[in-house]
This record gives structure tokens, C-alpha cells and sequence, in this order.
């Protein structure tokens, strides 16, 4: 393994790459914004020879290299992704450490801050912000799939977003520990991007159509052992704590420092809430074990 720790940065426009390269820049990454991808081997092979100077770097990366053409398709773009694809694995087996961080953000607020700033979307060319969104999307889902860390930046601001950064960059010093997130969430209020396995919970019994129950919140007791009287409850929680349990080394191999797993139900209040700390507990007995550290984070439970 070479001695230097690499972050490429990726992630859509308006997501808040410059804003990550300069947090990483403030806590001593070497950083260098928008370098072709073509030029990203001789890079850390120049990184490699400075004699142990240069030891943790970060790129903000545009894997979406030379993309001006709106004309072209998204099967097209991902075509055009294989050569950055390639030239990553290459360099992971001349044993450089890269971890691929990518930058989320939701439409409405990916058009706000557009509109905000009278930036013109780089793929909008003669079309309107949303089409460039969506094309955008479609270009770099394969870099996105690569991910080792996928954050969503669409409710942080600069100062929040740059904490995140710098937590996580600070967290994967260690590239043998991965981090697992549980992540409970309201499919009312969408999708975490950030998640890397969603779980639907909602096949199980609701606690909002009680009565006595309906206005406490997962936390509570009553909400908690009403949910695990169920057969059904317990025997998924079974399953998927060994799902889990069998997917980390797995992940863990491939160099995946960060994981993070969405639970939702309706409202994100009751069962994702129950689901999840019922999970952590379990987790925590076999977790150390796999060198991982767990985190729990409720994100909707507050709302409605």
C-alpha cells in the first residue's frame, strides 16, 4: 500500500465540491480542484515522489471529463464513464488508497441555489436547469455508485457542510474501520441520498392508528413494545441483523469506509425509529468484532 491517503471529490453541480475541497485544504490536504481525470496517475505519482512530504491529498474530480455535449445521450455518458472506471482500478491495484466522496443534493434545492447565485447549470445549455439536473443524474451515476461516502448536502450550510467534510475525513484516517450509519427516515419526507441500502418497514404495524400511541414518538416504551410484539417484527430484525452482519466484511474488503442504511416507515416517527435502535443494540454486540463503529440518526422523528 503507498503511504498517501486520497480523497476524489465528485458529486453534482450545486452540491458543494468547492466548499469540501476547502475544508479539507484548512486541516492539511494537499488540494487541487477540477484535475482531468487523464492527469490524475502522473499526479500521485508526483505526490508519491516528494518524499513523504505530500501525505493525504484531495482532488475535486469532474469524472464526468470532457461532457459538453448535450446532444448526447445518457447511455453514451456512461459509456464515457469506463476510461475514468478504469483508470481508478488501476491505480487501487499500484496500491493507492482512494476513497471516492460524493456530494448529494435535492432538486428543489439544487434549483433554488442555481437561482440564487444566476449560475447556469453546465449541462442546461439551451435548455432549462431542470433538464440539466437530470442529465447531470444520469451522466454520474456510475461515480456515484463507486462511492465510498455518499453525503447529502441539500440541509447543511457552508459552515455545516464544512464540519461534515472535515468530520469526514477525520473519521477515515483509519482505513480499516468502516463506519456504519442507521438511518431512520420518513418516506413522506423522501429518500435520504445519502443512504447506501434502504428497508421499508412499513409492512408492519402501525402505531399512528392507535390511539394512546399515535402522538408518542419511537423513543417511547409503549411505541417500542407495541412494535416488538409482533412475530413478524422480530423475526425480520433476526434476519436482517444477520443480513447485515454478513454484508460489512464485504464492504469492509472492498475498501467501503463509510455505510449507511436508511430505515423508513410513513412518517418516520414510530417503526423506522423502533427498527433502528432495536438494530444498534443487536449491532453493537457483533459490530466491534468486524472493526466497524456504529452511529444511530433519527432524521424525521421530530416532524409532523
Amino acid at each position: 500500500m503507498k503511504n498517501i491517503r486520497v480523497i476524489l471529490i465528485s458529486g453534482v453541480s450545486g452540491s458543494g465540491k468547492t466548499t469540501a475541497i476547502k475544508a479539507l485544504e484548512d486541516i492539511g490536504f494537499y488540494c487541487v480542484d477540477n484535475l482531468p481525470i487523464l492527469l490524475f496517475p502522473k499526479f500521485l505519482e508526483l505526490c508519491e515522489q516528494s518524499g513523504g512530504k505530500i501525505s493525504k491529498v484531495a482532488v475535486v474530480e469532474d469524472i464526468r471529463g470532457s461532457i459538453s455535449y448535450p446532444e448526447e445521450d445518457a447511455q453514451r455518458g456512461k459509456d464515457r464513464l469506463e476510461e475514468p472506471r478504469g483508470i481508478l482500478q488501476h491505480l487501487k491495484q499500484e496500491g493507492f488508497l482512494i476513497e471516492i466522496l460524493f456530494l448529494e443534493c435535492s432538486d428543489p434545492i439544487l434549483m433554488r441555489r442555481f437561482s440564487e447565485t444566476r449560475r447556469q447549470h453546465p449541462l442546461a445549455a439551451g435548455g432549462t436547469i431542470w433538464e440539466g439536473i437530470r442529465k447531470e443524474r444520469a451522466w454520474l451515476q456510475g461515480i456515484r455508485d463507486m462511492a465510498n461516502q455518499v453525503i447529502d448536502t441539500s440541509q447543511f450550510n457552508v459552515h455545516e457542510l464544512k464540519d461534515k467534510i472535515q468530520q469526514y475525513a477525520m473519521e477515515g484516517s483509519n482505513h480499516r474501520q468502516m463506519r456504519v450509519t442507521l438511518l431512520s427516515f420518513g418516506y413522506s419526507f423522501g429518500i435520504p441520498y445519502e443512504a447506501d441500502l434502504v428497508l421499508d418497514v412499513r409492512f408492519l404495524p402501525n402505531p399512528y392508528f392507535v390511539e394512546e400511541l399515535k402522538r408518542l414518538k419511537g423513543e417511547d416504551s409503549k411505541v417500542r413494545d407495541y412494535i416488538l410484539q409482533w412475530e413478524e417484527t422480530r423475526d425480520f430484525l433476526s434476519r436482517l441483523q444477520a443480513f447485515i452482519s454478513f454484508l460489512i466484511p464485504l464492504y469492509e474488503r472492498e475498501g467501503k469506509t463509510h455505510l449507511t442504511i436508511g430505515v423508513g416507515c410513513t412518517g418516520g416517527r414510530h417503526r423506522s425509529v423502533v427498527i433502528v435502535n432495536q438494530l444498534a443494540e443487536t449491532l453493537k454486540r457483533s459490530l466491534p468484532g468486524q472493526g466497524a463503529r456504529l452511529s444511530v440518526r433519527h432524521r424525521d422523528a421530530e416532524k409532523g
